[in-house]
């Protein structure tokens, strides 16, 4: 029983302490205290309904950003199928060979078209700068006609989606010239 009333009085000792502290509180400062309180409540909700907001959007925007990528690889396919069968000995002889290029270089187009209404846009990489933003290099190339650091030779087209890259060209990269020092190896001489 002697317990129980230790609790008590210490219940006792403590509340009367809290009590001091809302006492000393003026209805003012209670009020300032609830406002700020109420006003850092109001500013998380519109940062998290903003949060909410750029998710929905990306998700909107670039939901579609996986297939997009995987739909790349069909549009290759296709572009590598047509120059096989282009450059094929035996069907080049075969005189229905154009109306079937024909089809598949409508497809191509279809394809094409359908990246272009979804956002999704090629790359260009003729005769402009190297920028590893957009481009991967993948070779260097000596050409004494263009500057340091130009493209010369698309290996596989690059693609966005929207302002995002999707999938970055695959290039060879112009360089300087190497200068020919040959160097004659030195002569050892015998001890």
């Amino acid at each position: 029983m002697s317990n129980l009333n230790d609790e008590d009085n210490q219940e006792k000792k403590v509340d009367p302490l809290k009590k001091e502290d809302e006492k000393e509180l003026s209805t003012e400062e209670k009020l300032k205290e609830v406002e700020e309180k109420l006003l850092r409540t109001l500013a998380e909700l519109e940062n998290q309904r903003k949060r909410f907001d750029k998710e929905i959007k990306d998700a909107i925007d670039f939901g579609g950003f996986s297939f997009a990528k995987e739909n790349l690889v069909i549009l290759d396919n296709l572009q590598r199928a047509y120059i096989s069968i282009k450059e094929d000995p035996v069907l080049k002889v075969n005189k229905d060979i154009d109306k079937f290029l024909n089809n598949i270089e409508i497809i191509k187009k279809d394809l094409i078209s359908i990246f272009k209404k979804n956002r999704i846009e090629k790359i260009d990489t003729k005769n402009k700068k190297f920028d590893p933003n957009f481009h991967q290099a993948m070779a260097e190339m000596e050409d004494e006609k263009v500057e340091p650091g130009t493209i010369v030779q698309e290996m596989l087209p690059g693609y966005m989606f929207g302002d995002r890259l999707l999938r970055p060209s695959l290039v060879a990269v112009s360089k300087k010239k190497a200068q020919n020092e040959v160097k004659k190896p030195e002569k050892s001489e015998k001890k």
